[in-house]
């Protein structure tokens, strides 16, 4: 039986145990690795990622504590997944115990999304990662390619998955997306046992508490996307004035630079309390972390284990800006 991963401090769980996936059976690190900066995608990240760094970054997580990593078919054109294949074949296969999640992606030449379409990403993300089972397939950003009536419909894509899921090619099926009330009428279909929601429960933002606790109604498992908001909350406002890789209020700067000084005055940085934030919530399954170097594993779980004070947590509530300026 899997139980529950131990406090760390602060509520915080030991973020390399293993905890129950919803209702899968299986188990993963409360940090998820999130392998979209491996794409290298510098319009997106401002930074480029070389094949060779990419692929001794997924060989460190691989040889780390963490053990469930997410990518897409879309990720830079299918460039994660080579990554991710690459030393997965050097190695022969996944470790055992080891949880890889990948998304099907809309066709980045035509847009199509249909069930045809859902088929062959599947297949060309078996290819690249050299595997013949997925365990985890989420549909990758609906909003952005069709409505919810559209992705359930027959011949769509959702039955596709769920084709692929009693074919046993797909082990469990999940879907990813930011909008929150679209996120919403797909998990409470109940045929989803995952759900990745972004840059909505975090530090200044917690329009994702709804779907949150539809998820744990429904033993589905919450995964959190993006703790940083893109890099706001490990650099501060001045030197990342962008959340969510959008335009945003200067209120929301203004609550950013209010928790950096808190963090600051109880010798804590801003990042750890933004991992920690999602870490310690019960309702969060697991907390995706872009890696985009080998160090980011050390990195990583250096800010997941960093003591935050009861105090500092109390200090950062007084600053969280109104819900209008929330993602929706």
């Amino acid at each position: 039986m899997i139980v529950p991963a131990p406090a760390t401090g602060s509520g915080v769980p030991d973020p390399t145990v293993p905890r129950p996936f919803g209702r899968t059976g299986l188990a993963v690190t409360p940090v998820c690795v999130g392998t979209s900066p491996l794409a290298s995608m510098p319009a997106l990240y401002g930074y480029s990622v070389d094949g060779q760094r990419a692929e001794d970054t997924v060989a460190a997580v691989l040889d780390g504590p963490f053990t469930f990593m997410d990518t897409s078919n879309g990720y830079g054109g299918g460039t994660a997944e080579r990554s991710i294949g690459a030393v997965l074949r050097r190695r022969g296969g996944l470790p055992e115990g080891f949880v890889l999640a990948t998304k099907a992606d809309a066709d980045p030449e035509t847009g199509a999304f249909d069930g045809a379409r859902v088929r062959r990403s599947v297949e060309e993300s078996l290819e690249r990662l050299g595997l013949d089972r997925i365990a985890v397939l989420y549909l990758h950003d609906p909003e952005f390619h069709m409505t919810f009536e559209e992705a359930m419909a027959p011949g769509g894509a959702v039955e596709a998955m769920a084709a692929l899921r009693d074919e046993g090619v797909v082990g469990h099926l999940g879907v990813a997306g930011g909008q929150l009330d679209m996120m919403l009428r797909f998990v409470a279909t109940g045929e989803f046992a995952a759900v990745v929601n972004h840059n909505r429960w975090t530090l200044v933002d917690r329009g994702a508490e709804p779907l949150m606790d539809l998820a744990r109604s429904k033993g589905t498992a919450f995964v959190n996307g993006a703790p940083y908001g893109g890099g706001m909350l490990v650099k501060g406002p001045d030197a990342q004035p962008r959340y969510a890789y959008r335009e945003t209020p200067e209120a929301v700067r203004e609550a950013v630079r209010a928790m950096q000084g808190a963090a600051e005055r109880h010798g804590v940085s801003l990042a750890a309390v933004a991992l920690q934030f999602s870490l310690r919530d019960p309702r969060v399954t697991s907390t995706i972390v872009g890696f985009s170097r080998p160090s980011r594993v050390a990195d990583t779980l250096r800010l997941a284990t960093t003591p935050v004070p009861d105090g500092l947590w109390e200090e950062i509530e007084r600053h969280v800006p109104a819900r209008v300026h929330w993602l929706p």
